[in-house]
């Protein structure tokens, strides 16, 4: 039966308590310690059954409890202080205020597919929508002119339970989207703001939603509209749902449709994130609309928008990256590429690896790789992997030099530190850790904290740690239909006194949650000690196609159904932010193991840390850069194996290892006091270097001054005059890139022979034809540096080549000085680049000349 007509029922709050509809309304909530226990305070019982939602829960209170909170005093002071708060934060003078105060309107805008900002918002599915979430937090606290871009999903990522068997199932439950905490985007006559994107041979209609990140605004778009056809409403029906065409249909409605929605809503970006490929499609849509406004040609729009286009690459694993095969790109695209004054070949090559390759699929990274000025991964490693991945994208460049940065991933502190964590930083560190999270004389007071008191407060959260797990083991036996016995005794699972060990995080094979099975005798002899005894927690989620992911769940399910065990190892079911927070809160030790280079960063870790938790993991990711002995311990020394099984079979032995000689003995070597000083001091350091490092707030920062701050420059910069710079500079591409191939060394010379003595200066000489360029067209550059037995030059480094004036038979002569101020075997060449001054980089031109 259909309802002929809908409409909301809203809860009538008492007059006093008015304010309590924005604040629900506004995430600031959920990283506020005293708004969360306000809105606990409402009802705590719906709170819970709520799943934490204001909204949802505001609806199901009665009206007399709301009679009763008004007439409750304490209530309403309580709400008066939360109420002043979220007053004061949003007028506040910020980080951006007093950092950039010239480029208050210069705007950024962030998208991505989906966002992790709180389990009361289904937008999330992993690792990288936790992060788009941060970067919105701290984007807030900071104060960036920000605006998220984003999917409204009907039903979102999936819970996971498990059958009796210990095999994954997935439920999917659909959202009332009148109980989130999400407002609609209206017009003048109150009307939802509809956004129209044209599609294969009709128009798909989207509905625009907005959630409150503090100061940030997030837009929504949602297809499930009547004014849509059942194929499109389901566009926006599922996270990561359907197949190949679903996704391409995502992404095309995340990018253009986003791009649309700004323009509905008066939005000029200066500058455009895309938080992986996902949302690449949106710099071609960015190159058709200039093109249209100002009348240019695509390589001249091309242009005029790289440069203020950013991109971040979040996967290390080929399958990670959307490809779309050529039958999608032409059913989806065949009336859209020739708006571009491009061919069907011409376009399909901007997303291939060899662009004369009619039967590659169309990649969505390349083409954001291609297209945009600001390429970084999320951590230095994750750089290096990244330039190993795409060097064919770049030919004959040094794969250290190419034009893929890297920024460290980081956390929102003020989310995921407990309270009782956060109040002990409030008492010797001061309230400054909120507001400035990065700054390191701050962390260093960690080491003011008396031992006893930081022992005590981490205590604590071991032992809501164990309470709720508890908690939730005997739930979810239930759901499986256990017996009274195994009820029971899921009363009695894990001891809160025990060292406890976390692995939580999505079971992909090459995250090896299984490394610590492969001697099971060693890690019974760790689990079953009579006096230092270590218990487990695991969470996480496969993949649903991912049957080898599943059988890893399956196999630790059955692992701690041993009765000599079972009170120590624990898998709980459907990881999500709210048990991620009360783990990474409580756990003693982090483990992380995957196959090194394959974890691009990972913040699990940094979330341990901030809450005094230890981690132990293998040299990967973020800690690759972190690790050094005073702060944790590693797993191995950042070796990489061609063979996996040999790989295993050390790393688990070295993983033993660290428990049986190094983790388990510090953590139960206590004091007369009954505190273990070793392992606090560990802490201590842990917290100290890593937190000012690994946050959100320093990430924002980076890539506000790395790439937003540049981008925004160079963007106004080639807009000027009607993009007069713009076109100016396509033209020279162009001119340039018609040249090279006339372009050569006629000679190079040096004022030395084979033996030079230290500190000496040895003159290069080099004679170049550069054909229908001039001199300033190009940038001769000197490398240098000490030669291996190959004859590599080893790190070298890079002195600019000055020009000397015309040569004979119309050569040019340019001159360059190295220094021997190193001892060893020496080596240089010479290289020619392509050198404009509104060239961000010379290597994207794909014109470089080796001598």
């Amino acid at each position: 039966m259909k309802a002929f007509q809908t409409y909301k029922v809203v809860p009538r709050l008492p007059e006093g308590l008015g304010e309590l509809r924005a604040i629900a309304h506004n995430m600031w909530w959920s990283w506020t310690p005293d708004a969360l226990e306000m809105l606990r305070r409402v009802d705590l019982d719906l709170w819970e059954q709520c799943k934490h939602n204001p909204v949802a829960m505001f609806g199901q209170v009665s009206q007399e409890r709301w009679e009763e909170l008004d007439d409750d005093e304490s209530f309403r002071q309580h709400l008066e202080r939360v109420a002043v708060s979220f007053r004061e934060y949003l007028e506040a003078e910020t980080w951006y205020d007093r950092t950039y105060p010239a480029a208050r309107e210069r705007v950024i805008a962030y998208f991505s597919l989906e966002y992790g900002i709180h389990e009361a918002l289904p937008l999330y599915a992993g690792g990288l929508g936790v992060l788009a979430g941060d970067h919105l937090k701290s984007a807030s606290d900071m104060g960036l002119p920000l605006y998220g871009i984003g999917l409204l999903y009907q039903v979102g990522y999936f819970r996971q339970y498990l059958n009796p068997d210990g095999w994954q199932q997935e439920e999917y439950a659909e959202s009332d989207f009148d109980s989130l905490p999400i407002e609609r985007v209206v017009d003048k006559r109150g009307d939802q703001v509809r956004i129209r994107i044209p599609s294969v041979d009709h128009e798909i209609v989207a509905l625009l939603w907005r959630v409150n990140v503090g100061r940030v605004p997030l837009y929504l778009l949602d297809t499930n509209t009547e004014e849509n056809t059942p194929e499109d409403r389901r566009i926006t029906h599922q996270l990561y749902g359907g197949d190949n065409e679903m996704r391409i249909r995502q992404e095309i409605l995340l990018a253009l449709g986003g791009i649309q929605a700004l323009e509905e809503l008066g939005i000029e970006p200066d500058v455009f994130h895309m938080n992986e490929g996902h949302a690449a499609f949106l710099s071609i849509e960015r190159a058709r609309r200039t093109m249209i406004k100002h009348s240019l040609t695509f390589p001249e729009a091309v242009e005029a928008t790289r440069v203020s286009n950013v991109f971040t690459t979040h996967t290390p694993v080929p399958a990670g990256h959307d490809r779309f095969q050529p039958f999608l790109m032409e059913k989806y695209f065949k009336n859209y590429y020739p708006q571009l004054g491009l061919t069907r070949e011409e376009f399909m090559a901007l997303g291939r690896e060899r662009p004369n390759d009619a039967a590659e699929e169309f990649c969505m990274t390349i083409l954001a790789l291609r297209l945009s000025a600001w390429r970084n991964g999320v951590s230095k490693l994750h750089g290096v992997v990244s330039r190993r991945m795409w060097r064919s994208l770049w030919p004959n460049v040094p794969e250290g030099e190419l034009p893929i940065g890297a920024v460290n991933n980081g956390i929102h502190a003020g989310t995921f530190i407990s309270n009782d964590m956060a109040v002990l930083l409030d008492r010797y560190l001061g309230a400054d850790w909120r507001s400035e999270p990065g700054d390191e004389t701050i962390w260093a007071r960690v080491h003011n904290i008396p031992e006893a008191e930081l022992w005590r407060a981490h205590e604590r959260r071991r032992e809501r740690l164990v309470a709720e797990a508890r908690r939730l083991h005997r739930e979810q036996l239930q759901e499986r239909g256990a017996g009274a016995a195994d009820l029971a005794r899921a009363q009695e699972v894990l001891d809160p006194e025990v060292l406890t060990v976390g692995f939580g995080r999505r079971f992909a094979t090459y995250k090896r949650a299984n490394l610590l099975f492969r001697n099971p005798d060693r890690l019974r002899a760790l689990l079953t000690s009579r006096d230092k005894p270590i218990q487990i927690i695991f969470t996480g989620k496969a993949h649903p196609l991912d049957r080898p992911g599943k059988e890893l769940i399956r196999q630790i399910v059955h692992f701690e159904r041993d009765p000599e065990i079972s009170q120590r190892v624990l898998f709980l079911e459907n990881y999500n932010l709210n048990l991620a927070r009360v783990i990474v809160q409580g756990v003693d030790v982090w483990l992380n193991n995957p196959r090194r280079p394959l974890e691009a960063s990972g913040t699990s870790g940094m979330k341990v840390a901030a809450n005094g938790g230890i981690n132990c993991s293998i040299l990967d990711g973020w800690w690759d850069e972190a690790y050094t002995p005073e702060v944790g311990w590693a797993i191995g020394h950042g070796e990489e194996y061609d063979d996996p099984a040999r790989q295993d079979d050390v790393e688990s032995k070295a993983l033993y290892t660290l428990l049986e000689q190094e983790i388990v003995p510090l953590f139960y070597d206590r004091g007369a006091d009954g505190i273990p000083h070793g392992w606090v001091t560990k802490m201590k350091q842990s917290m100290a270097r890593i937190c000012p490092m690994f946050n959100s707030n320093r990430m924002v920062s980076e890539y506000v001054d790395r790439f937003y701050m540049s981008g925004v420059r160079r963007g106004r910069d080639l807009a000027d005059g009607g993009f007069r710079r713009g076109k100016a500079l396509a033209t020279w591409l162009a001119t340039t890139r018609a040249a090279w191939p006339d372009v050569r060394f006629v000679s190079i010379t040096a004022d030395a022979d084979r033996t030079a003595r230290y500190d000496d200066r040895i003159v290069v000489r080099a004679q170049l034809m550069l054909g229908r360029l001039k001199p300033d067209d190009v940038r001769p550059q000197l490398l240098f540096g000490n030669v291996d037995s190959a004859g590599e030059v080893i790190q070298p480094r890079t002195e600019r080549m000055e020009y000397v004036g015309p040569g004979p038979d119309n050569t040019h002569q340019f001159m360059g000085t190295l220094n021997c101020d190193r001892i060893g075997r020496w080596g240089y060449t010479v290289r020619l680049l392509p050198a404009h001054p509104d060239l961000v980089n010379p290597f994207d031109t794909g014109c470089i000349l080796w001598a």
